[in-house]
């Protein structure tokens, strides 16, 4: 029997997983996927620049890889929450807050 494979995914210079061709990252898919609970066609949908063939290699490297890019995926956001905890409210905020707007 002949294997057949057909590559959709590259590391770039940092190592980070990629779509083939593209600038989308296989961790945006993740989560994506994670934050949505969206199935492959609703991601497809959302990045029309790839095929359903490429989403469905991305969440193949991602079971592939779980156990790093699910401590990848938890690093971002660790840092989202600590950048969001450091920064001040926009001013924007803070006028809606002050006419009662937002609690």
């Amino acid at each position: 029997m002949t294997t057949i494979s057909t590559e959709h995914i590259e590391l770039d210079n940092a190592g980070v997983a990629r779509i083939s061709g593209t600038r989308t990252k296989v961790i945006q898919i993740v989560m994506d996927k994670m934050a949505h609970a969206w199935g492959s066609e609703d991601i497809q949908k959302q990045y029309p620049h790839l095929s359903l063939a490429e989403v469905h290699a991305a969440m193949a490297y991602y079971y592939d890889h779980q156990q790093e890019l699910d401590l990848q995926v938890a690093e971002d956001l660790k840092e989202a929450d600590s950048l969001r905890a450091e920064s001040s409210e926009s001013p924007v905020v803070a006028k809606l807050r002050a006419k009662g707007h937002l609690p």
